[in-house]
């Protein structure tokens, strides 16, 4: 599950004693293995894992990406609503104290299940787990964000301009070489816009591996990694996560080339419906869908070209990085393909 961090206590100690409780003791570190993005460390008190802490990676950062002060706000406003997350205890945004800022949250103990066949689970117990990360994700729609505290957490309205337009300024800081289908997808997705107003809280990367489910149950227990949060469109959010099915098991963890009836796994159409039943959406605009498909793949290529740099850069979390960031083309392909019509693509 983890290694031996390289993250220097030295500093850390006394913090967490005057701003976490239970953080008496011997404080050692170990970091997570996998991620692209934030560094993540579990820290145990005397030999006992206790908390979890997170911070910014090393090196020049774009604006506003890597924002753990944006995840300890959010993960605050949804500590006692309906979404589970690890509490968080502290955010500290002095870089003196691990070289970065960070925040500290409570340690969820439980599973997490990083391939999104399940591997390990009887059918049964698969269709339970696909049934509970819908309905968790169907509950933060519909939360109202002035409800918690997070009606300033974004701007209304807008999303999928606002967010191409943003996405677009990130992939060009990143580029390190010319991706096609990243350029058709800059110049489609602004013209084929279909002007969604809705706005709610939305995740940003909902995924099988961003959630720990409890020891014994399919229950979701908390809902991690929460930087690319903000107010914005549900059917971004969903799109996020379907995207899972778009793609392959070998390269990407999905699901395109499995046997979902085999599995126990629901079919996109059939996760599609059951989320419009939960949420009270309805069924789904196959144009608006498409769209949100689109736009989801351009997002990913846009993050993976980032991954990419800070790895050629030597900045990356993981030692991954370099292969996922190099598959952003591919990424970008897939989208391109569905927005110019081929409903079915997947990779």
């Amino acid at each position: 599950m983890a290694e031996v961090a390289a993250l220097d206590t030295t500093r850390l100690a006394p913090w967490l004693r005057a701003h976490v409780p239970g953080a008496e003791g011997t404080i050692t570190a170990e970091k997570f293995a996998g991620g692209q993005s934030n560094p993540t460390y579990l820290l145990s008190v005397d030999g006992t894992p206790r908390f979890v802490l997170r911070r910014k990676p090393d090196g020049v950062l774009l604006p506003s990406a890597h924002a753990v002060e944006r995840e300890y706000r959010v993960t605050r406003a949804l500590a006692d609503s309906a979404v589970p997350v690890a509490r968080p205890f502290a955010l500290c945004e002095d870089a003196a104290i691990v070289g970065t800022p960070f925040f500290v949250m409570d340690y969820a103990a439980g599973r997490n299940f990083w391939d999104a066949r399940l591997p390990g689970l009887s059918p049964a117990e698969r269709g339970a787990v696909f049934d509970e990360m819908n309905r968790v994700l169907a509950a933060l729609h519909a939360i109202e964000p002035e409800a918690v505290g997070l009606a300033d957490f974004g701007r209304p309205g807008n999303y999928f301009a606002r967010q191409t337009a943003r996405w677009t300024k990130q992939y060009r800081a990143t580029e390190t070489g010319r991706i096609d289908a990243m350029e058709r997808l800059i110049e489609w997705l602004p013209a084929n816009d279909p002007g969604l107003e809705a706005s709610r809280i939305v995740h940003g990367d909902y995924r099988n591996d961003n959630m720990i489910f409890a020891p014994d149950a399919p229950r979701i227990i908390a809902v991690l990694d929460w930087e690319l949060s903000t107010l914005g469109h549900p059917l971004a959010d969903l799109a996020q996560h379907v995207m899972a099915w778009r793609i392959s098991a070998d390269a990407y963890r999905g699901l395109s080339d499995a046997d979902l009836p085999a599995l126990g796994i629901p079919s996109e159409a059939e996760y599609l419906r059951l989320y419009g039943e939960r949420s009270g959406s309805g069924p789904i605009d196959p144009d608006h869908w498409r769209y949100a498909l689109a736009f989801a793949l351009f997002r990913n290529a846009a993050i993976r070209q980032g991954v990419y740099r800070r790895a050629i850069e030597g900045n990356a979390s993981s030692a991954m990085a370099a292969v996922h960031g190099a598959r952003a083309g591919e990424i970008a392909a897939l989208g391109q393909r569905i927005a110019e019509g081929e409903d079915d693509a997947r990779l």
